[in-house]
């Protein structure tokens, strides 16, 4: 099974005070191309895999690009909108994992099938 991790970038830099308000597009680069070395991925009893990585990003990070291991998804509205939208149907061979700490989209995206994760999974293993 393919797994597509898909990343709430807004939620998971908000979640660190380090500063990351002074300037939004350079936190989210900085997460782009931490994401970029990230290894395997093992969720819950499955075996560790390479996983593709989606990062949306909106607002004063919507110019960042995408670079190689990591598309970036420019979210014209709402980010959560985006977010969603990149969860595809729950009857493929795709395992959509959501990183994310907000309870209203962790509810959408499960809804449609995907799995959720806080952001703490995704700094435990950026480091």
């Amino acid at each position: 099974m393919r797994t597509v991790l898909i990343v709430d970038a807004a939620n998971v830099i908000g979640s660190r005070p380090d500063g990351w308000w002074r300037d939004r597009l350079g936190a989210a680069r900085r997460l782009r191309d931490s994401l970029a070395g990230l290894g395997p991925l093992s969720f819950d009893a499955e075996k560790a895999a390479d996983a593709e990585i989606v990062l949306v990003v909106e607002g004063a990070a919507r110019s960042l690009e995408g670079i190689e291991g990591v598309r970036v998804v420019s979210a014209p509205r709402s980010g959560d909108d985006a977010i969603v939208a990149e969860v595809g149907p729950a009857d493929t061979d795709i395992r959509y994992v959501v990183v994310t700490a907000d309870r209203e989209l962790r509810a959408r995206c499960q809804a449609r099938g995907a799995d959720v994760v806080g952001p703490r999974f995704l700094l435990d293993r950026l480091g």
